[in-house]
């Protein structure tokens, strides 16, 4: 027999649905309270309510475990690339060699994007923030692929639109940046895998040659590959929801982007280099700013440490750190503020106060690290961060667009004002 919960409510009982996932999850199916008891439920900020079933990402906060399609994230970290990585969670399946390559020349095919969308570019100040940049531009593919838009297009097209986004989103990318630096823009160099080729639109000189260097691209594969999805996320919860009243993939990435520009969520790792900034400007005493972490009584909060989904140490930060140790010992960049983000990193996972609440360093710590060696400005940071996210949010609309999900329609518990009379204005 299959497993129900009971609620009851002024003496009467309802049955409703026990859901169980693949992982042993368990969840109640409320879809039906509302129409027999007039109920609802309230969760504010629907930290405990489940909005789909997902084939595409596991995660475990309790045992620090990150899976994508059931493969650990460490093993793809290791093993894999990014764009090996973004066929599987979009597909549901790591790729043959003929369909990786194939995947690999089709996304070749589209990197470069219409000459128009530069005037949309040169209409920004290079004061502007680069996530509006980058939201404006991918919104901008909506005009010039209107097909795109049609709710009932083909499944040949929907995957013409993600070998769009997937192929353009470097450029755009990197071109927010040059737009911010006032440099002129790059052309992407189909020569390059896809991490070098977008190192070299983003650092690359007029008539330069242009070197990559391997560890760097290796360091930005795997940062690509630990964001690339993290189950029902603000953004990404942002991206099913506008996608699903229909909207078109770009306009719902768009959308993605701007939730992930809220510095409650894809603004952690910039919050990092602030925090170390400011303990750089107060003289560098690292000792001095772990006490005030440890005081209760001290408004400071150490940025970078412990996670409100993990509960163990960040799987991804395992991976990440030692990347980050290669960037800056290939760079061997001098630069204080890293060094004081190695002192912080060496007491957290050494003083007892630190190890025992579990606040380890996490991956927005090492990955505002490696962000800042290689000279990227603090408000890029969640740029890189959309185009890791990206096949994440490609998947997760993929996935609700062929489950037929229900445009998504929470309720509220009404607190306002009761029925009460209209007054003329002369009387008020």
């Amino acid at each position: 027999m299959s497993k129900t919960a009971e609620v009851k409510f002024e003496g009467k009982s309802y049955e409703l649905p026990v859901i169980e996932g693949t992982e042993k999850e368990i969840g109640i199916n409320i879809g039906s309270l509302r129409s027999e008891s007039g109920l609802i439920t309230l969760d504010p900020g629907f930290k405990n309510t489940g909005s789909t079933k997902s084939a595409i990402t596991y995660l475990d906060g309790e045992k620090g475990i990150l899976r994508y399609r059931g493969y650990s994230i460490e093993e793809l970290a290791d093993k894999s690339t990014f764009l090996e990585v973004s066929y599987l969670l979009i597909f549901g399946h790591l790729p043959s060699e003929s369909e990786l390559s194939d995947f690999q020349n089709q996304i070749k095919v589209h990197t470069l994007v219409h000459e128009d969308i530069k005037k949309i570019l040169e209409g920004f100040p290079s004061n502007s923030h680069p996530m509006g940049v980058l939201s404006s531009l991918v919104t901008s593919l909506t005009a010039f692929y209107p097909e795109s838009l049609d709710p009932n297009r083909s499944s040949e097209r929907v995957n013409l639109s993600i070998i769009r986004i997937l192929a353009k989103m470097p450029t755009f990318a990197a071109w927010a940046y040059k737009n911010e630096v006032g440099h002129p823009v790059n052309y992407p160099d189909n020569n390059l895998d896809y991490c070098s080729n977008f190192l070299k639109m983003m650092f690359a000189l007029p008539a330069e040659k242009y070197d990559v260097d391997p560890v760097i691209s290796s360091a930005l594969n795997k940062l690509l590959i630990l964001h690339a999805d993290h189950e029902q996320n603000c953004s990404t919860s942002t991206v099913r929801v506008v996608g699903s009243s229909q909207a078109s993939l770009y306009a719902s990435i768009s959308a993605g982007i701007n939730a992930l520009w809220g510095p409650l969520h894809g603004g952690a790792n910039s919050a990092v280099i602030e925090m170390l900034e400011n303990i750089k400007k107060d003289g560098g005493d690292t000792k001095k700013w772990m006490a005030k972490a440890k005081d209760k009584n001290d408004p400071f909060r150490l940025m970078g440490f412990g996670h409100r989904v993990y509960k163990n140490f960040d799987p991804r930060a395992r991976i990440i750190k030692k990347a980050a140790d290669d960037v800056l010992d290939k760079l061997g960049v001098d630069d204080p503020v890293l060094d004081i983000a190695k002192g912080l990193e060496q007491v957290a996972l050494n003083d007892e106060y630190f190890v025992e609440r579990k606040l380890y360093p996490n991956v927005d710590f090492y990955s505002g690290i490696i962000y800042r060696a290689l000279g990227i400005p603090v408000d890029m940071f969640t740029v890189m961060f959309a185009l890791g996210r990206l096949p994440g949010w490609i998947a997760q609309w993929k996935e609700m667009r062929e489950n037929n999900e229900p445009i998504g329609r929470p309720r509220q518990i009404y607190v306002g004002e009761n029925l009460r009379p209209y007054v003329d204005l002369k009387k008020r």
